[in-house]
């Protein structure tokens, strides 16, 4: 108990002294990275509170960092992120953490609904537990840390367990189709909006996996699928929660990726998150189901799988 209550009295002090240190931790819901540092700058990825990065420069009120899982170089608002050193940041990837469950929560000052809010919160948001001494359950809420250090309290039945991450091919279908309707974004990988590989990892990081941020990079992990068959109908090789990549064929080159979910529809990000036939004909036809290139399967048996994480193993150091 007094090494976690050491823990978390470090967490309270990390806002002092950071311009030195060399590691940041997203302390907002969504952390917006930018290809520059200007607000008008191309968005190229966002992060959720607990991302680690390490910093690489910075300018004016803005970071250049470098996601660490997955590895990704962009321009964040210093006020998006609370500074670390090594040190800090190893004891704060000890303490155990809870993920937000709901599409949006909220964080309170006080174990009450009517009290000043913190910050909002969005799916896959990643929380310090509060034990020990220092740990509460109050009217429904569990007592929380923000990477911040700031505490807060967020109701019970919003917060997940690491365990509770540990999904199935179905349970990555489900997520995907809990996301129907919901806008397409350039650079979005939360539930403020997708792009198409910002689905992919979504759904995945639910389940506990860490895959590649872009569709380019995700077509490397898992196991080769063959899909010659497909777009004759033929899906047999196919298994819910594949992934299948469409591109140039003639160059190769991946520019989307979607979700297999089975009896030949696909779950997708293309101007909205949507669910389409691969079947030619079909009401629901997915109009550039042609440029099919290739699937990758994640969840396979073998225990080290090509190019993917364990959110279990990065997100925790205990």
């Amino acid at each position: 108990m007094k090494k976690i209550c050491t823990a978390l009295l470090l967490l309270a002090c990390l806002a002092a002294g950071a311009k030195q240190k060399p590691y940041a931790v997203v302390n907002v819901s969504t952390a917006y990275l930018r290809a520059l540092p200007d607000y008008e700058s191309p968005l190229e990825t966002q992060a959720l509170m607990g991302t680690v990065m390490e910093v690489l420069d910075s300018s004016s009120y803005w970071l250049r960092v470098k996601m660490l899982e997955p590895e990704y170089t962009a321009w964040v608002n210093r006020l998006q992120v609370t500074r670390m050193d090594q040190r800090e940041l190893r004891e704060y990837q000890r303490l155990e953490k809870v993920f937000c469950g709901p599409r949006y929560a909220t964080v309170y000052t006080e174990a009450s609904e009517k009290s000043p809010v913190i910050c909002d919160l969005v799916r896959g948001d990643m929380l310090v537990l509060v034990r020990g001494r220092l740990a509460a359950r109050k009217h429904g809420f569990r007592r929380v840390a923000l990477p911040s250090g700031q505490f807060g309290w967020v109701k019970n039945c919003a917060l997940l367990e690491l365990k509770d991450l540990q999904g199935t091919a179905q349970s990555i279908v489900d997520e995907a189709l809990s996301y129907l309707g919901t806008p397409y974004l350039w650079g979005g990988s939360s539930v403020k909006g997708f792009d198409c590989s910002g689905l992919v990892r979504q759904c995945f990081l639910m389940a506990g996996y860490l895959l590649p941020r872009n569709a380019s990079e995700q077509v490397r992990c898992g196991d080769a699928i063959d899909v010659r068959g497909v777009l004759s109908g033929d899906f047999s090789t196919l298994q819910p929660g594949d992934l299948l990549f469409f591109g140039n064929a003639q160059t190769g080159r991946v520019s989307h990726v979607a979700i297999y979910a089975g009896d030949g529809h696909i779950v997708h990000s293309s101007m909205v998150v949507r669910y389409n036939s691969l079947l030619n004909g079909a009401p629901d036809y997915y109009e550039n189901a042609w440029r099919l290139l290739y699937g990758r399967r994640i969840l396979v048996d073998h225990p080290e799988m090509k190019g993917i994480g364990l959110v279990e193993s990065v997100y925790s150091d205990r």
